[in-house]
């Protein structure tokens, strides 16, 4: 009876006889014997099931500590195959996951293998022993990989099988909640006939193994949907905050609007939400408010400041600079239609600037062109205004002059202050800048206004030469317009005489245009003679000096010599030839030989009272024209 039952406790007897060797003994007869023997059979059936059972379990709480333990996937399947490589007993172990979108089975762990291409096989759809596991979803094996016939083969697989040197093989569907996701092979390198109670082995190992590879996968979900969870509260979280700055600006900026605030509220309001500095440029790129102590005087217009804005002004969205400048990084173009009123620079920052901040910008800068076409409307009905009044005071038609100093006053204006005229020549496409600093300079005791076709002053100063620097300077300042002329005519007494002098300033800059002067500051009645000539067509100023001493000038180009200053200083003396030897510091004869040559010129009847005088004014012109020039030659003998 012990020998029965230490038979009964292997499991598996070693001897298939041993059993009925033992019942010999006793004695017992055939049926009795054949009873005992299968009764024994039974119990080491149930025993090796017990132990396979231990086996699993214990596998089973190896994998779910480990599950417990690991939050590395990779890892876990590491050790799982290792875990049923050593309870198959076999020489390779290695797991194939199962891709549900390309159906291919790509292998993700081995124990034992060697080879490197088999650590990488990838197992197309419908190919090999693995896609049967997958498709029949039930336990597939072979003694002999090589006469394997039921099943597709590929070359790469069958090369990738003999380099690991494998010839028996078994593999069993890892299935979790209806899905297969992969295959548990077993292998040995030599043939092998696997029994039901090793594929049933393998079997239940494999859906421990699913379970736990499901769960981990589950784990890893949870923890990735934790962390996209907490990822997008942190951006809801942002996104509110950059909500409620933006609703808090816009409030702020609208309030603005209301009170009648300017760019300078943009740009404070604008820098405190961002917590960055803020600068507000206007269409000449001059700094209009910043939310810093940076002078409203400066002007930012470097390459990359200005293509910014370009950009901006096509798509009117946030650009940014490329490179960044001044600290600088970002701009957006103040629009109104698609004409530029200027430009919102942002610097660097602690607020990211997100897409909430982004919008916020351009409604700032949305703003921002509300407010400067709300004050460049007030700015045009009061500039209107005042060009009415500034038209009606130069206006010859004294009908326009009766209720003058009514509406001077009106405006806070003192007709006693208005004294000097001053007109200021520009180019056409300069002039709308030119007029917007000049109203500046005229204010507060003054007007300025465009009056036919040129930029018209009338302000307090009583010396016109003053007058006339004084608005050059600052215009050009202002505008950074080089080429400015300013013509100043002398003050006025009363309201009425405004239109004279307006007239001879004028007459005086169309005069010195003819003559090619762009580029000073003069007072009119220096050049009265020559505007009263010349007044009804400036244009044959130019025409009248070439007639009168045309062939001394081209004489003097082409020859070098300076017969011209000869000329002059014969006009200045008088026409007496002494006189301009002594003044030239050359003998009487040299003057009279120049004399000679220039009546060759300009023919014997130069000297005549009549000529003489039209050849006076064209040498005197001439020499106006040089002198304001700065281009009079220095003297020369010929």
């Amino acid at each position: 009876m012990l020998a029965l039952l230490d038979l009964a406790a292997k499991g598996r007897p070693d001897e298939p006889d041993a059993v009925p060797d033992l019942l010999l003994t006793e004695h017992l007869d055939t049926a009795t014997a054949a009873q005992v023997g299968r009764r024994v059979r039974e119990l080491q059936g149930a025993v090796a099931r017990l132990h396979r059972r231990g086996q699993e379990l214990a596998a089973l709480f190896s994998s779910a500590r480990e599950l417990a333990e690991l939050h590395d996937v990779d890892l876990l399947i590491t050790r799982l195959v290792r875990r049923a490589h050593d309870l198959a007993g076999t020489d390779v172990t290695y797991l194939s996951e199962f891709d549900e979108t390309t159906r291919e089975l790509r292998v993700r762990s081995t124990a034992g293998a060697v080879a490197p291409s088999f650590q990488k096989l990838r197992v197309p759809p419908h190919i090999g022993l693995a896609s049967k596991v997958v498709e029949s979803r039930a336990p597939q094996w072979t003694s002999r990989y090589e006469q394997l016939r039921d099943v597709p083969h590929t070359e790469s697989i069958d090369n990738a099988v003999r380099a690991e040197g494998l010839v028996s093989l078994v593999g069993v569907p890892l299935i979790a909640g209806g899905r297969v996701l992969g295959v548990l092979f077993a292998a040995n390198r030599t043939e092998h006939a696997f029994t039901p109670e090793e594929v049933s082995l393998l079997s239940a190992f494999a859906d421990n193994v699913a379970v736990v590879l499901q769960s981990a996968r589950l784990l890893t979900q949870a923890r990735d949907a934790a962390t996209e969870t907490q990822r997008a509260y942190d951006a809801l979280a942002d996104h509110v905050e950059a909500m409620e700055r933006a609703s808090r600006v816009h409030e702020e900026l609208t309030a603005a609007v209301l009170r009648g605030g300017g760019a300078a509220d943009v740009a404070r309001t604008l820098g405190a939400a961002l917590e960055r500095p803020v600068v507000i440029l206007d269409d000449a790129y001059a700094v209009l408010a910043s939310s810093d102590d940076r002078s409203t005087a400066s002007v930012i217009d470097p390459p990359a400041v200005r293509e910014a804005i370009t950009d901006s002004l096509r798509s009117g969205r946030c650009t940014p600079l490329n490179p960044p400048t001044d600290g600088f990084h970002t701009a957006v173009a103040v629009l109104a239609g698609e004409m530029m009123l200027g430009g919102l620079l942002i610097g660097d920052g602690t607020v990211d600037l997100g897409a909430v901040e982004q919008r916020t910008i351009e409604r700032a800068a949305q703003i921002t062109a509300l407010l400067t076409l709300k004050q460049d409307a007030v700015r045009y009905a009061e500039d209107h205004v005042r060009g009415e009044l500034l038209g009606d005071l130069v206006s010859p038609d004294v009908r326009r002059h009766a209720s003058l100093p009514a509406r001077l006053r009106a405006r806070r204006l003192r007709p006693e202050d208005l004294r000097t005229v001053v007109v200021t020549v520009v180019a056409p496409e300069q002039r709308r800048a030119v007029l917007r600093a000049a109203r500046t300079v005229a204010a507060p005791s003054g007007l300025a206004g465009e009056v036919d076709g040129v930029v018209t002053l009338v302000v307090p100063d009583g010396d016109p030469q003053r007058a006339a620097t004084t608005v050059r300077d600052r215009v050009c300042a202002a505008t950074g317009v080089g080429e400015v002329l300013t013509v100043a005519a002398s003050p006025a007494e009363g309201l009425g005489e405004l239109s004279a002098r307006f007239t001879t300033a004028r007459d005086c800059g169309r005069v010195l245009t003819a003559l090619g002067v762009e580029a000073v500051a003069v007072a009119a009645d220096a050049y009265l003679p020559y505007t009263t000539l010349f007044a009804h067509d400036p244009t044959s100023v130019r025409q009248f000096i070439d007639r009168t001493i045309g062939p001394v000038r081209r004489w003097d180009a082409e020859r070098g010599t300076d017969l011209l200053t000869t000329l002059h200083r014969f006009v200045d003396c008088n026409a007496s030839p002494a006189r301009t030897a002594r003044l030239m510091g050359v003998h009487t004869n040299t003057v009279l030989q120049r004399l000679d040559r220039v009546t060759q010129l300009l023919g014997s009847a130069w000297r005549e009272p009549e000529p003489f005088f039209r050849v006076s004014v064209a040498v005197r012109l001439h020499t106006l024209s040089d002198t304001l020039l700065g281009s009079s030659p220095p003297l020369r003998r010929p």
